[in-house]
């Protein structure tokens, strides 16, 4: 089993409890780098360095990509394997292209997430920022994807994003809590609860 887990911006009490416990029980743990790696060291002494290089080689970053994947695969077959990454796994984070690796390569090796603060939220916090209303997010490349916080009419809301070229529908109610339900584009409910996100993608 592969758990991939967000390590937070930098400072190491600003992982969550449950990122800790992970760490502490994995059978190997990997970092990304020295960053990560100092990050966790109240927790875990014997992280395995990996290289995810920041370039614009995509020849390069494969052959990274899957060299990671065949450090970390013995690990993940046998055991707990815990991935760290900074800020969080799903987020603008690296977890994405190396599970489509581990998915061509490796398909019996099960893999989770587990969040962590990420650089918006750490941005918020670090410069006494309150952020509300309608945020616009991107890394400079098209905008692909919203997410639609508070969402009590989904339905609804799906069949006005569509006339903008939204294909695709996630929702969520109640993550992470008692109750918690995950709907897909065709199964997207009348009504939610106020603790409700919308993905749409196109």
């Amino acid at each position: 089993m592969l758990v991939a887990v967000g390590i937070g911006p930098g400072d190491s009490e600003l992982l969550t409890v449950k990122a800790v416990k992970l760490i502490e029980e994995a059978d190997q743990v990997f970092v990304p780098g020295n960053v990560a790696k100092e990050i966790i060291a109240p927790y875990r002494e014997d992280p395995v360095v990996l290289s995810f290089p920041m370039t614009a080689d995509e020849g390069y970053i494969t052959e990274c990509m899957e060299t990671n994947a065949d450090t970390i695969a013995p690990a993940a077959e046998n055991g707990l394997a815990v991935f760290c990454i900074l800020g969080d796994p799903n987020f603008y984070g690296t977890f994405g292209r190396l599970c489509a690796v581990l998915d061509e390569k490796y398909p019996d090796i099960e893999y989770s997430t587990v969040p962590g603060v990420s650089s918006i939220t750490a941005f918020a916090a670090a410069t006494g920022l309150s952020l509300s209303g309608g945020i616009e997010i991107s890394d400079g490349s098209e905008n692909t994807a919203l997410l639609r916080m508070k969402v009590r009419r989904p339905r609804e809301t799906a069949d006005e994003l569509k006339k903008s070229g939204y294909t695709t529908f996630i929702l969520a109610e109640k993550m992470y809590m008692d109750g918690q339900k995950i709907y897909h584009t065709d199964e997207l409910p009348e009504e939610s609860p106020y603790f409700s996100i919308l993905y749409a993608g196109k």
